[in-house]
């Protein structure tokens, strides 16, 4: 490795993979920097805590001896990737870097359409727990540790990046049609995770109960995680309060142990079954692996609560509607005589348009809903879909709110109002909390 490998210089740092993925190589001893757009985003506090540099983006900020890694969402005409290219430094992708990082470990990564960052959370949080571990959650929380012996990261299908790692362990939590920018159809995005299929090296852990997933054929076992007799890691005796859920977990006709998590919601004792699997190919202890999962808080932007005058306000990243359903799902495990209130954003226009019916189907399983109009994205400034045309959807609302006028929302003291976006969510949430202090 020469000196300019172990200098790296990111163009994006402020991505959640690429945070991630600078905190992992600041602590194992390299140099690092970066740049990003000025405007504050969450992944930049852990960053300025570990003391990574910073810029906005300039040519100027582009020096001899430093490699330079490039985030998906720049192009090659990016000043700072034209300056980089004009002083002959080695520029490398995001996914590539991270394949070349790989090596050495015992990789594990998560992919699905939707919960891979719960699932990286937590599988991260259990193996550290365990055995020494690096990881890469999608949230933008990373740890390097030197002499790990596994590797924990979040394998991303949009425009396929995924395939550019060769994991020895993959989880598949679900395979659902999402990426309409991208993807033609779900048997182009089932295409995408048979090649990671084909790529991998040791096994496949994935959801029983997707169809679509059944569908993947691989050279290496499949193991089925669920709720069903047929399922290979299988959760029985499950009871579900308002601390969480419990349940014991079936393999091979043996009970592996008894497992307590202090999260909500189906999709996470599913996430739960994932790690217990590979946990135990492993060869970890269960007793240890169910103490872990017992302390585990949840990631950054999943279900996060704030209690605010009689107002419980939960903060969520979905935007698909499996998500929306399953945070919805969440919130009446633990507050189930409460109102459920939903506030959501749709993400991009040509999701929102090719998934309608099901963001409607998901939405109504709240009690009241409201939308605020649609957040594009670098790629979508407009398109043919509306907020409104989702809310003439809807049972239960589906009004339009905006930022300057959210008064419908302090008619609601009492209930669960759950903010749900991939966009700037948070900006409506905020308001609303400044609003009702």
């Amino acid at each position: 490795m020469t000196a300019a490998d172990k200098k790296v210089y990111f163009i994006g740092i402020k991505g959640s993979g690429m945070s991630a993925l600078a905190l992992i190589l600041k602590d194992l001893g390299y140099e690092v920097a970066g740049s990003d757009i000025d405007q504050y985003t969450f992944t930049q506090t852990p960053l300025e805590e570990a003391g990574i540099p910073m810029y906005s983006f300039s040519a100027d900020n582009v020096k001899p001896g430093w490699t330079y890694i490039k985030g998906n969402a720049f192009p090659e005409t990016h000043p700072e990737v034209v300056a980089a290219k004009e002083q002959g430094a080695k520029i490398v992708s995001y996914p590539d870097f991270l394949s070349e990082l790989l090596k050495g470990y015992v990789s594990i990564g998560v992919s699905g359409t939707h919960g891979k960052t719960s699932t990286t959370g937590l599988l991260a949080h259990v193996l550290s727990g365990v055995a020494k571990t690096s990881y890469l959650v999608g949230d933008g929380t990373g740890k390097g540790v030197d002499d790990a012996k596994f590797f924990v990261y979040e394998a991303d299908e949009y425009r396929r990046h995924f395939l550019a790692y060769h994991p020895d362990y993959t989880i598949m939590t679900n395979i659902d049609f999402d990426h309409p920018d991208y993807y033609q159809d779900v048997n182009d995005v089932i295409s995408a995770f048979q090649t990671e299929a084909d790529q991998t090296q040791k096994g496949i852990f994935a959801w029983g109960e997707d169809q679509n997933i059944r569908q993947i054929k691989a050279n290496v076992p499949i193991y089925y995680y669920g709720l069903n007799d047929g399922d290979d890691f299988q959760a029985i005796n499950i009871k579900r309060t308002d601390l969480g859920s419990e349940f014991d977990v079936k393999h091979d006709g043996q009970i592996l142990g008894h497992f307590e998590i202090r999260l909500f919601g189906q999709h996470n004792i599913l996430n739960s079954l994932a790690v217990v699997g590979v946990s135990y190919l492993e060869g970890l202890s269960m007793t240890e692996v169910a103490a872990e999962l017992l302390t585990f808080k949840g990631v950054k932007r999943r279900f996060s609560e704030t209690d605010i005058n009689q107002y419980t306000i939960i903060d969520d990243y979905a935007h698909h509607p499996s998500e929306i359903k399953a945070t919805i799902d969440a919130a009446r495990q633990k507050y189930p005589d409460k109102k459920i209130v939903a506030v959501f954003q749709p993400h991009t226009y040509s999701r929102t348009k090719a998934l309608m019916p099901g963001f409607a189907k998901s939405l109504n399983l709240a009690d009241e809903v409201f939308l605020t109009e649609i957040f594009g994205s670098v790629r979508e400034h407009q398109g043919s879909v509306s907020s409104a045309d989702l809310g003439a959807l809807i049972n239960h609302g589906g009004s339009v709110i905006h930022l300057d006028d959210l008064s419908p929302l302090v008619n609601e003291k009492g209930a669960v109002i759950v903010f749900m976006g991939a966009g700037d969510i948070q900006k409506y949430e905020q308001a609303f909390k400044d609003l009702i202090n």
